[in-house]
């Protein structure tokens, strides 16, 4: 399904700031009462740059150099307005961007900033994160678009039926919107299509497919993975989805090619048993209420000693609690209700009933590279006009914000994307 022509993607770029996390009181300091406000906040910026280096232009003229104690990369901010630094304080990262939507900072390059706000994460502390009204009603905010049933497919369609044509207009052939393995890091030569097929091969590999096992699929997106799986083996495939405009193009895509079905199907609602499951960065979508929900589900539809498959990204559990405990950029502006897991908490409530947790591996500077990859897709459609029509600059400065924020996250080892197996029994 494609969205309207007119104003596509208005609903994500015009979210209301958040009380609180605009300039307010601060905004009416003058002279040394401003001076001194804003150099404290520099101030902890720098204490708490244990790795890498932030060289600031400052509103008055001056720069500022903070941090360079350790390894890491160096990022170029031009503070435009000292109104900057208090979005930053009072509204975090959704007042970061906030700022940067309104010309109050630049950089020639976003990636090594968020790169230097994870790699820094613990010694930072609170900064980045919101503060007073801001945070609560942040916390409100994403409590109201937790995952219910009827939020869970809201959610959904917000972000993934901006249109089929959208999604085609910037990544690769095998319409795979997670992240790719390759074969060496950094990759070198290699496309983007043949690492995502390596990783739709690998999570295939965990399954042990064979001729007359069953599949099911938490999450089928666009049916890459029930493409490959079908061309594997003489499977039955049954894929679920929330997503209208994913169910129909993957459902073209698999005309004719073996015993399969799409289903517009809440995971909390799938039944029957199958020899194994895959969800390929599906979790994500769920919510820490709904994680017991979602892996009762794999343990229910699994028969004993099936398979299970999993891509999941994790924010790690030093930052967690803070993370958890509000809202932030991409939960507000690009995937409503989204959220992070936690791999211990999430591992324990697998390992509870019964799936045994195996074969771990972290790709987490594949998806760095993935999102690279993206964003230089994205903006060579930009360039050509290529993005279909209904898009409007603020949408695409958003789309660009995220892609950067997304990659120096996993630039900077704060949030991660792994594979595991779990085992029924």
């Amino acid at each position: 399904m494609n969205a309207p022509e007119q104003h596509r993607g208005h609903h994500l770029v015009q979210q209301a700031s958040l009380p609180g996390a605009g300039g307010g009181l601060f905004t009416a300091l003058r002279g040394k009462a401003a001076s001194g406000f804003f150099h404290a906040v520099l101030d902890r910026i720098d204490a708490g740059l244990e790795y890498g280096a932030i060289e600031g232009h400052l509103p008055d003229g001056s720069t500022r150099n903070l941090g360079g104690r350790g390894d890491g990369p160096t990022a170029i901010v031009d503070v435009r307005s000292w109104n900057a630094l208090t979005r930053l304080v009072r509204g975090g990262s959704i007042g970061w961007y906030e700022g940067w939507t309104k010309g109050e900072w630049t950089s020639p390059d976003l990636v090594p900033i968020f790169d230097l706000f994870m790699r820094n994460r613990v010694a930072l502390g609170s900064i980045g994160r919101a503060s007073g009204v801001a945070h609560i009603a942040g916390r409100i905010a994403h409590w109201l678009r937790r995952n219910t049933r009827k939020h869970a497919r809201d959610n959904i369609e917000a972000h993934y039926d901006l249109g089929n044509d959208f999604y085609t207009a910037w990544l690769d052939a095998t319409m795979t919107y997670s992240s790719a393995v390759f074969a060496t890091m950094p990759p070198g030569a290699e496309s983007l299509e043949s690492a995502q097929r390596r990783k739709i091969a690998l999570i295939l590999d965990r399954m042990q497919l064979k001729d007359g096992d069953s599949l099911l699929e938490i999450g089928c997106g666009w049916g890459g993975l029930a493409e490959a799986a079908l061309e594997r083996a003489a499977i039955a495939y049954h894929g679920i989805s929330l997503s209208p405009g994913q169910t129909r193009y993957a459902e073209e895509r698999l005309a004719g090619k073996g015993d399969w079905k799409i289903s517009l199907t809440d995971y909390r609602d799938a039944v029957g048993q199958y020899d194994a499951v895959a969800s390929v960065e599906m979790v994500e979508a769920v919510g820490q209420q709904y994680w017991p929900d979602y892996l009762d589900c794999i343990a229910r539809c699994l028969k004993p000693g099936g398979r299970a498959a999993l891509q999941y990204i994790r924010i790690e559990d030093d930052i967690f609690e803070q993370y958890a405990d509000g809202q932030d950029f991409i939960q507000r502006f690009v995937f409503p209700g989204g959220m992070l897991l936690s791999e211990s908490r999430f591992r324990a409530l697998a390992e509870a009933r019964g799936l045994r947790w195996e074969g771990q591996i972290d790709y987490g500077l594949h998806y760095a590279e993935t999102l690279r990859m993206w964003r230089g897709r994205f903006e060579a459609a930009v360039a050509e006009g290529r993005l279909p029509a209904g898009f409007d600059e603020k949408f695409v400065a958003l789309w660009r914000f995220y892609l950067m924020y997304c990659e120096g996250g996993f630039r900077g080892g704060g949030i991660n994307v792994a594979q595991v197996t779990l085992v029924n029994g």
